[in-house]
């Protein structure tokens, strides 16, 4: 266990060594365990988190408001369109001045080739710790959750547990790639054998990518990549069909309509769960496009974790937060 993370930042996954993971989990699962006791646990008592959104939210919010307020503290919403950001305020000085207000600053900005930048600069000008909520790279602290949620239902031991990633349609909107990203850097250092699976215009970003390999080959696990959905579930312990946009293809919003539209048959179906092993788990981080990225019947069905999965962002946010925050 490691056991000094006083007033760290986490913005990118690999912030955190492998190890201070395994201890955030450990925190997560006694605090999950407090909390269905109702064990008092108010571990951060008196202090104050900052929430800045550029981007709404249900689950990120309510998680974060909740944890925060169970720990003993307070969190301060605030909507970036209600502040002074548009008329000037910098990141530089949003770091600076709520760094001074606040005990911890929590940012969501997933605009493409601007959040994790902005996050980054906030960082280097605040005193306290910057928690990434969700920028346009990564998404940490929806792969922590599904990463305890894997845990609980496949046990600590994840080696030769074959994971698929896959992209899925939604014809909503270019949705923000930070989820499959977050997942192919983490899940390699627990021993999950990864299969990415997409259409050749949704590649995620090279960098990214070859962090994966090497900490795929670091790690001793597998690292596929693939363009057939159905070739991929086959045998899968964990599947994670999730809709991304065509970015790094093209940044026109009409145009990557026009990709997306290619691929409606990329569905997570009945016929699609059932290549996978029958204790297969299926997991979306929600919201889902209902019957359009996947049908009713699975995602309601009994290989479905994604309550679970949803409810254990409460229990990692707060570990994170007691242990920088503290």
């Amino acid at each position: 266990m490691q056991t000094f993370l006083h007033g760290r930042d986490l913005i990118c996954d690999l912030d955190f060594s492998r190890e201070e993971v395994e201890t955030v989990l450990d925190v997560a699962f006694d605090l999950k365990r407090k909390r269905a006791l109702n064990e008092p646990h108010a571990l951060l008592r008196d202090k104050v988190l900052a929430m800045l959104f550029f981007f709404s939210s249900t689950r990120t919010r309510g998680s974060f408001e909740a944890g925060i307020s169970q720990l003993g503290g307070h969190a301060g919403f605030i909507e970036s369109r209600t502040t002074q950001i548009s008329h000037g305020d910098t990141a530089k000085e949003i770091g600076e001045i709520l760094g001074r207000y606040y005990d911890g600053l929590a940012i969501r900005h997933v605009e493409w080739g601007k959040g994790n930048k902005y996050l980054n600069e906030a960082a280097k000008y605040s005193r306290v710790p910057v928690l990434n909520m969700q920028c346009d790279d990564y998404h940490p602290f929806q792969i922590l959750a599904d990463l305890m949620t894997i845990v609980e239902k496949k046990g600590r031991d994840l080696r030769r547990k074959k994971m698929v990633v896959s992209w899925a349609y939604a014809a909503s909107y270019q949705k923000p790639m930070s989820i499959p990203q977050s997942l192919v850097l983490q899940m390699p250092r627990f021993g999950l054998d990864l299969v990415l699976a997409h259409p050749p215009e949704f590649k995620l970003k090279p960098q990214i990518m070859e962090q994966a390999q090497e900490l795929a080959r670091k790690y001793g696990t597998g690292f596929e990549v693939t363009d057939d959905m159905d070739a991929a579930m086959k045998d899968a312990d964990v599947i994670y069909p999730k809709s991304w946009g065509a970015m790094n293809t093209t940044e026109d919003e009409k145009v990557g309509a026009e990709i997306i539209k290619k691929y409606e048959s990329w569905i997570m179906d009945e016929r699609r769960l059932a290549l996978a092993k029958p204790d297969a788990i299926y997991m979306h981080p929600l919201p889902a496009d209902r019957n359009i990225e996947v049908t009713d019947a699975v995602i309601d069905g009994p290989n479905s974790v994604v309550y679970d999965e949803a409810e254990n962002r409460l229990h990692v946010q707060k570990a994170v937060m007691a242990l920088t925050m503290s």
